[in-house]
């Protein structure tokens, strides 16, 4: 005969060298099982589809007997209306973490299969970045949670804590002597949520969630983004540039610096230029992988100047190379600090220096079309679909901002920014430019 299970028979039976189940007399399926250790759980067992299941609700000691014997008849109860509670924790202890999902993106991202701008495969630097951040922040911070556990309280705990710098750390890769700084703050925090943004959304394609919970996190400001130099700040770059140029080792990350200043370009848009898309007869970069895809960039005099006489003492395929020759120049984050650090321009970004260029080019008049075509924004591209050189006021509108930065660097004050819509000065302009026309018509005897 069956005895009821009780406090007092859980702590009576004894273990034997098997395993075995003692059952419940006052409630079917309710059953106590003794392992041969010694470890004693409470189970139901029940049928699904045919078959026997067995579902443990957990360890005695954990749980006592009258707390077992109603959570019983709830899953009991559960059966009886048509579902399978062993069946759901086995789905449940199987369900994918997320640490587990980014692996699984990482793989596709390599495969590309991740698609960004335009619908074309991530780029590899934009990879490279997409998994310094997964394994920088989301894995170490949430990487264990169960993906479809996941909630914004979750997600909005890891923003914080990427912003009180709680993943901050050094860390070494693969490459000799290299390393990898990993900072936190708020433009860390909310480059990290938009990944994982994207993540899940690649996850609810996948059908793996039906929500993505990172949508709608209110996101702190990149004050970054907002940032520009003023002209004060340009006069005091051009003197700790020129300060800095005096000392060989930073001669480099010098002109890199002055370059990306007077080009409006990505800072790896220039430390990456290969002599093979520079273009001086046609004052232009002809830049073949951007983050907005192939990219013409119309560039300045000063530009066009300074990588003539770069051009003189050519080492390898890059116009800024390496130790090595063959390689880009590779020392970037650590040169900038060295060269910002503990002055007043310690907060500003290499992104900064092209927020200005933009800034500068709007303050002389130029419109937004114009602009996105200095910058290579993909709304400034449409001219370079229907003509093989550049319009001839891109080149004129790079030699204006280029020449007023160089100007600006060199110590020079303006009053007067706005010469756009001065009409002497449109006339000196259109002076000049026809006398040219002239000349080169006598020349040719037309």
């Amino acid at each position: 005969m069956m005895p009821k299970i009780t406090k007092r028979l859980v702590e009576s039976v004894k273990s034997q060298k098997k395993d075995y189940v003692v059952w419940d007399s006052d409630l079917p399926g309710f059953g106590l099982r003794v392992f041969a250790s010694g470890k004693r759980s409470y189970v139901i067992q029940y049928r699904r589809d045919g078959r026997s299941r067995r579902y443990t609700i957990g360890l005695h000691g954990i749980w006592t007997a009258e707390t077992a014997r109603r959570e019983a008849k709830v899953q009991l109860g559960r059966v009886a209306q048509g579902d399978d509670p062993a069946e759901e924790r086995h789905e449940d202890r199987q369900a994918m973490t997320v640490q587990q999902l980014c692996e699984r993106y990482v793989e596709d991202l390599h495969a590309g299969l991740i698609l960004g701008k335009r619908g074309q495969p991530k780029r590899p630097s934009t990879v490279s970045t997409d998994i310094g951040r997964i394994n920088g922040h989301i894995i170490p911070l949430i990487g264990k949670k169960r993906v479809r556990d996941l909630t914004k309280v979750d997600v909005t705990k890891m923003m914080n804590d990427i912003i009180l710098g709680k993943t901050r750390a050094t860390r070494k890769t693969k490459k000799l002597r290299g390393k990898t700084i990993l900072r936190g703050g708020q433009g860390t925090a909310t480059r990290a949520v938009g990944l994982l943004g994207g993540i899940l959304t690649y996850a609810s394609e996948a059908g793996i969630v039906d929500t993505n919970v990172a949508h709608g996190i209110r996101k702190p400001k990149d004050r970054v983004r907002d940032r520009r130099l003023t002209h004060s700040e340009y006069q005091l770059m051009g003197k700790i540039l020129d300060k800095a140029e005096r000392d060989e080792n930073l001669a480099t990350m010098v002109s890199i610096v002055r370059q990306i200043a007077l080009t409006g370009c990505r800072r790896s848009e220039i430390i990456e230029l290969r002599w093979s898309d520079v273009d001086l007869p046609n004052s232009c970069l002809r830049l073949s992988e951007t983050k907005e895809g192939a990219s013409t960039r119309p560039i300045g005099l000063a530009v066009v100047e300074f990588l003539e006489t770069q051009s003189l003492r050519k080492e390898g395929p890059f116009v800024f190379p390496g130790v090595r020759g063959n390689n880009a120049f590779g020392n970037f984050p650590k040169q900038w600090s060295q060269l910002f650090e503990n002055t007043e321009l310690s907060d500003i970004t290499a992104h900064v220096l092209r927020h200005s260029f933009a800034s500068i080019a709007h303050e002389l008049g130029f419109s937004e079309i114009t602009i996105a075509a200095l910058l290579g924004h993909s709304k400034g591209t449409v001219t370079s679909k229907y003509v093989h050189t550049l319009d001839s006021s891109l080149v004129m509108a790079a030699d204006t901002v280029a020449g007023y930065i160089s100007g600006l660097l060199t110590g020079n004050q303006f009053k007067q920014p706005a010469y756009a819509f001065d009409r002497s000065a449109r006339k000196r302009s259109l002076d000049q430019f026809l006398d040219g026309v002239a000349m080169a018509r006598d020349e040719l005897g037309t």
